[in-house]
């Protein structure tokens, strides 16, 4: 098993891998038409964008696993709304005058696409880093995960990351507890509705 810096070669593969575990942790390819909206999401930006911020980890059967975020993610966004999201806006159809529940779940990553939601305020004004770790099951429950986490926080804290955030599936009942394994807890916001997404920070 083997960490390193992301390279081009990995992109499909780390497509492959968003998609494998996009829903709530488990297999979404059974969901979506088309398998590449996940990643232009979740991996392809940061990889493409972020390089110097995007670890891979492989075993003997490739790439497996990927980690990547930014210590400033009102930057983050600012820069994807710039850079990224006009390319993928001219390819995919925006969605919006579909009602939420008759979208399809290709829909509603189109519509992400076009009307991606910024992080709350609440969160990045005490946690303005954030990060995302996808592994396949192979890679699970066997300690690979912390220290991916590792290599990529020492390559962030370098450039500067000091408090983070994620934001987890609250279906993914596996990823809160590695969170809090890490030190991440659960985020008090006022103003903030509960929703799908639980989200955790780590103070500096």
């Amino acid at each position: 098993m083997r960490i390193r810096g992301v390279e081009t070669k990995d992109l499909d593969a780390c497509y492959a891998i968003s998609l494998a575990t996009g829903l709530a942790g488990g297999d979404a390819s059974s969901l979506y038409r088309d398998g590449r909206l996940m990643g232009h999401i979740y991996i392809a930006p940061y990889a493409l964008l972020e390089p110097e911020l995007t670890f891979v980890v492989e075993d003997h059967e490739g790439v497996a696993g990927f980690v990547t975020g930014t210590p400033d993610t009102t930057a983050w966004e600012a820069r994807l709304e710039q850079v990224w999201w006009p390319a993928l806006r001219k390819n995919y159809a925006d969605p919006a005058h579909l009602s939420p529940e008759a979208r399809t779940p290709d829909q509603r990553r189109m519509y992400m696409i076009h009307h991606p939601a910024r992080t709350p305020s609440a969160v990045v004004s005490t946690c303005p880093g954030h990060l995302h770790m996808n592994l396949l099951p192979r890679l699970q429950r066997r300690g690979i995960g912390s220290k991916l986490f590792a290599v990529w926080h020492a390559a962030a804290a370098a450039k500067g990351a000091s408090a983070l955030h994620v934001g987890v599936n609250r279906e993914n009942r596996n990823a809160i507890p590695f969170w809090q394994s890490l030190g991440f807890t659960e985020l008090t916001l006022a103003g903030v509705p509960e929703g799908r997404t639980v989200w955790m920070g780590r103070k500096a």
